[in-house]
């Protein structure tokens, strides 16, 4: 068997994979300082903006019960996974390198440690990167989105439990099916106690079947793509990761899992008693998750937004790569919240620092609720006058009233690529200019752009007087061509990562800043070797259904090779009492849950554990034949000729190089 496939794409998708050990000081990475160009831009930011505005920073700090500023979270093999104090440096007036704005924003993320949000609801912010929810129930804690990883989540009850009563967790609620919200759930609650009831799980409807695999088939490429989201191998640092607006990251390295929902909320309203505590749930399908809830707690007059409204502009479209969210739903089951829980007097959400004041919540809400809309109605509007994707992105701008308020501003999202977002959900990639309908691939057409330019060194001269002038956009633009045309021209790189160096500075989102400077961290060192884990994603992957494996073993399927093949192969579980039956047939996979076939090529019986083992790598096919673990009838031969034509992923593809 030739590939690990599942680990990697599962791990990938889930961001369980280990951060790259690597060196991650600035000057060595090799980031360049901030040009004049640069300077004045974030200096014209600061202008624009109230940024001594202080009522965010007293919500951030209110209710503080002990800071977590020194905390440090390790993995099973010991290397630190999470650790806070390495964002310190985030203090006073932005340097030349950081958007003041992002600045600002990232010195409020992190602001760690126990909150109490009111007498009962208790707050662990800056444990991972979303926020780990505790109500006092009569029997026990309710724990609202567990974090990330089990690591992260054991350590926040750990340090919740220094300050709190050492009380059970009675419930557990994940608002949505993203792992940040829910992967370390083995850290705050035992199988066991689920299993026998004890411990209730409450969830949206249809949470388990995308929790599981939702990204799956997609996962390397996401995985790729996200380490330049999230800055995953940049030095943390003024001139590096600073944080991605949401939160300050990912806990790269820890361990992910998911129990399955005991209870399902899929109704508007739906009132449900948990341990002693009136609940209210708002089911919001297809808004920031596919599987998403808000909820009301009527004796505390508080309102849980889940990540449906953040102090942040989100995004409907994320950089790491993801379906496009529904921006009009979005928008109305916020404008729906506003009308359900008019008196909510407390607001707080899986991540960011929660509001106190109906008055504060209302306008927060109604500013979360158009900002949405508003990029939505302007994109479709300006789409009907006949501007593409990447003329609406340049011209839309938000009104005064919302680009004025920090909690919508594009740290997270931006107006432009959630713009681009609306447009491709309702008219897709073609802009209906037919020069686009069958252009050259990339590599092709740099190395026609670079001739009609002149060749490589009219065109690096060209790119430094841009430079020199500021015109960074224009100098990426002419690089990317070069360099895809000639990606040993030592120069065309080290300008072009000079070039998104400034691109980054400049960046008020924190993915945007990552993307670029991650550009240019591999444009000087190439592309890091990165490590996934495959005891990382052990607990997620024992939870996903076999018939998700097979979608990801059938889209990984190399056409070329199954052109002409036959094979009907069947693989049996018997501690699963399930068997399914694979057939390739016009170099396409089907796949179907039914009795063994008579007249397969093959018959497999394997355990569950065993197949996980097989499909990530652990153990080869070959080592397997004529072991006592597995039973193979029928062909040996062409049971290994069907996995032969699963190709492996790239995991390192390049990005800025062709």
């Amino acid at each position: 068997m030739k590939n690990t496939l599942l680990t990697l794409l599962l791990c990938a998708s889930l961001f369980a994979c280990d951060r790259q050990p690597i060196d991650k000081t600035a000057d060595e990475q090799g980031h360049s300082a901030a040009t004049s160009h640069t300077q004045k831009a974030n200096r014209a930011v600061a202008a624009q903006l109230p940024l001594a505005d202080s009522r965010d920073r007293d919500n951030a700090v209110r209710g503080l019960m002990a800071a977590a500023n020194d905390l440090v979270i390790k993995g099973e093999n010991g290397q630190p996974i999470w650790t806070l104090a390495d964002y310190d440096f985030i203090d006073g007036p932005a340097p030349d390198t950081v958007n003041p704005s992002l600045w600002r924003q990232e010195g409020l993320n992190n602001i760690g440690g126990l909150f109490q949000v009111a007498d009962g609801i208790y707050q662990l912010r800056g444990f991972d990167l979303a926020n780990l929810t505790l109500i006092d129930g009569d029997t026990g804690w309710i724990i609202v989105d567990p974090l990330m990883t089990k690591e992260t989540a054991a350590a926040a009850m750990a340090f919740a439990r220094q300050q709190l009563p050492s009380r059970p967790v009675s419930a557990v609620i994940y608002t949505h099916s993203h792992i940040d919200n829910f992967g370390g759930v083995l850290g705050v609650v035992n199988p066991d106690d689920v299993r026998s009831g004890k411990v209730r799980v409450y969830a949206p409807e249809g949470f388990f079947a995308e929790a599981t695999s939702e990204n799956i088939i997609a996962g390397t490429t996401m995985s790729r793509r996200a380490t330049y989201m999230y800055g995953q191998n940049l030095a943390v640092s003024a001139r590096g990761h600073i944080g991605v607006g949401l939160g300050k990251a990912p806990a790269f390295g820890g361990s992910s899992g998911v129990l399955a929902p005991t209870d399902i909320i899929d109704k508007t309203p739906q009132p449900m008693n948990i341990d002693g505590v009136e609940f209210v749930f708002q089911n919001v399908p297809e808004s920031e998750a596919p599987a998403e809830l808000m909820f009301y707690l009527p004796k505390y007059k508080a309102f849980c937004g889940g990540e449906v409204v953040s102090q942040v502009m989100h995004n409907l479209y994320t950089l790491r790569g993801a379906k496009v969210r529904d921006a009009l739903k979005w928008s109305g089951y916020i404008d729906e919240a506003l009308k359900l829980f008019a008196d909510a007097e407390i607001y707080f959400g899986s991540h960011h620092w929660p509001l106190w004041g109906n008055a504060e919540i209302v306008d927060f809400l109604k500013k979360q609720r158009d900002t949405y809309k508003y990029i939505h109605d302007q994109t479709l509007r300006m789409a009907a006058q006949g501007l593409t994707p990447g003329e609406i992105a340049e011209q839309l701008t938000m009104p005064e009233s919302l680009r004025s308020t920090f909690s919508s501003r594009g740290y997270y999202g931006t107006v432009k690529h959630n713009a681009r977002a609306v447009y491709q959900a309702y008219f897709g990639w073609y802009d209906a200019h037919p020069a686009n309908l069958d252009p050259l691939p990339p590599e092709q057409a740099a190395v026609r752009y670079v001739k009609m330019m002149g060749g490589a060194d009219a065109v690096l001269e060209q790119a430094q007087g841009y430079f020199d002038e500021g015109d960074y956009r224009w100098v990426a633009e002419i690089l990317k061509h070069l360099v895809f045309a000639d990606p040993n021209n030592a120069q065309a790189k080290a300008l072009l990562a000079k070039t998104f160096d400034q691109l980054g500075y400049q960046a008020e989102s924190g993915p945007w800043r990552d993307v670029y400077l991650s550009a240019a961290y591999e444009l000087r060192h190439g592309i890091p070797e990165i490590g996934f884990s495959v005891a990382s994603a052990t607990d997620m992957l024992r939870q996903v259904p076999i018939a998700r494996f097979l979608d990801l073993v059938a889209a990984s399927i190399n056409g070329e090779e199954a052109d002409g093949k036959h094979l009907l192969i069947n693989f049996v579980f018997p501690d699963r009492n399930e068997s399914h039956v694979l057939e390739v047939e016009n170099a396409v996979l089907h796949h179907r849950q039914q009795p063994p076939a008579e007249n397969a090529n093959a018959t497999l019986t394997i355990s569950h554990s065993l197949f996980l083992k097989l499909m990530t790598g652990s153990v080869k096919l070959s080592d397997l034949i004529g072991s006592d673990d597995i039973s193979i009838d029928g062909s040996k031969i062409d049971l290994a000729r069907f996995f032969a034509l699963i190709d492996k992923p790239n995991e390192r593809f390049n990005i800025v190089l062709p």
